[in-house]
């Protein structure tokens, strides 16, 4: 039953990826064609086409490796200046020089004299731009309305003011593990010491009524080896509890890398699922957008964590992983039996809603070949062509993003290398959310 549970996750978050690309090619394709430009090709996958079918000049089909997808926009590559579109040759004066105008050549082979006015790089910069930035603009919407759906409809788990748990001893976030046990040289936490009881309901810290748990963390954190009254209500009575806060190495927040001295009290919240309103869902998406970034920016750093695992190696279990171990994820949430079937639902839709939000966000780094890359070529044309009409020069023209190809190959070698790698790594040494 487990084995079946984990390939139907599985199966079922692959296909909710493919559909997230699929549509982040529609995103292209619709108002490409709505400008009139000429798209030949919609494929999700790469490599052996399995299935293909041709409405009017478009063709439409599926290919043998699940790992992406494209748009094929006739004219995205513009000749060089001065050269005919429908007579662009191959150069030999250079590797680089070659690689261009060999990929030019490449782009023009199908072109037909008919296609004048059609290709991509003829038309305003602000529809190439629209082109370019619809497709990751729908992934942040899949994102939206997943993360809307799941916290307007199944809830969000918040943190009450009851105690779940009542921490022995202090640990700091440097030596905590999932097997660490308190030893004789750790100090008793200060809330063992204060008597705390798991049930008990937190009413006040030194005189500030709490209403959440968020109202309680921010004055245990600068309550720093400072004398604490906490005030609980046990068994239906209010009582007040006495001790003395310490300071101690925390995570700054829940998975976050950075460690912060704070004040520590030692107790942890019950957490409760609750229904949340669309506020929620637009912070929520700010704040998994900023983390995004930010774990976008130390994905190098990351990496190397990565490879370490490979040869035996701890894997972070907050670290990068490729879409063989989100899906790998998504078969162990699917098999877990601890968790209930809309825990379950909720895990999947979460990850697949962060997924979409990665993706979008991957694809507006401003660099060859990801859509950023061309949007950025869009934009700087706008700017050059209005300054020029704002002092009365010549029209500049297009911006010929083929010289930034060099540029373009060695960043897709270095996103197919860092995507083998996390393969390997999900293959040989997974990330696991449930111990076993």
């Amino acid at each position: 039953m487990t084995a079946l549970l984990t390939f139907i996750g599985i199966v079922l978050f692959v296909i909710g990826i493919l559909v997230s690309v699929g549509l982040h090619e529609v995103g292209h394709m619709v108002p490409a064609k709505a400008f009139g430009m000429k798209v030949t090709q919609f494929f999700v996958g790469f490599g052996r086409t399995l299935w293909s079918v041709k409405r009017g000049e478009t063709e439409y089909g599926i290919k043998a490796i699940p790992a992406g997808g494209f748009v094929r926009i006739i004219g995205m590559l513009p000749p060089a200046k001065g050269q005919d579109p429908n007579k662009v040759r191959k150069a030999n004066t250079g590797p680089i020089q070659s690689m261009v105008e060999n990929a030019r050549s490449a782009e023009y082979e199908t072109i037909d004299p008919a296609d004048n006015g059609r290709l991509f790089y003829q038309k305003p910069w602000w529809q190439k731009l629209i082109v370019m930035a619809s497709g990751p603009l729908v992934n942040v919407v899949i994102a939206f309305v997943l993360f809307g759906g799941l916290f307007m409809l199944y809830g969000a788990s918040v943190a009450q003011t009851t105690v779940s748990t009542v921490t022995d001893c202090v640990i700091p976030a440097s030596q905590a593990t999932a097997d660490r046990k308190c030893t004789d040289a750790d100090k008793v936490s200060p809330a063992k010491t204060a008597g705390f009881q798991v049930g008990d309901k937190i009413l006040s810290f030194n005189g500030t009524a709490i209403s959440s748990w968020d109202d309680l963390t921010p004055l245990i954190r600068a309550n720093t080896d400072q004398a604490a009254t906490i005030v609980v209500e046990r068994n239906g009575q209010q009582q007040t509890l006495r001790t003395n806060t310490i300071l101690n190495q925390v995570r700054e927040k829940a998975g976050s890398d950075k460690v912060v001295s704070v004040g520590f009290l030692g107790v942890s919240p019950e957490m409760k699922v609750e229904r949340q309103g669309p506020g929620f869902v637009v912070d929520k998406m700010g704040e998994l957008t900023v983390a995004t970034v930010q774990a976008i920016g130390n994905f190098p750093e990351k990496l190397v964590g990565v490879a370490k695992s490979i040869v035996g190696g701890e894997r972070d279990e907050n670290g990068p992983m490729s879409v063989v171990g989100a899906s790998r994820v998504a078969g162990e949430i699917a098999a877990n039996q601890s968790l209930t079937g809309g825990e379950r639902i909720a895990f999947l839709v979460s990850l697949l809603a962060s997924l979409n939000l990665f993706l979008a966000l991957f694809n507006f780094i401003p660099l060859l070949p990801l859509d950023g890359g061309h949007m950025v070529g869009a934009i700087w044309e706008g700017i050059r062509r209005g300054v020029a009409k704002l002092f009365g020069r010549p029209d500049p023209g297009y911006v010929d993003v083929a010289k930034l190809l060099p540029i373009a190959y060695v960043m897709a070698s270095v996103i197919v290398v860092m995507g083998v790698l996390l393969v390997i790594a999900d293959i040989v040494n997974p990330i696991r959310l449930f111990n076993g």
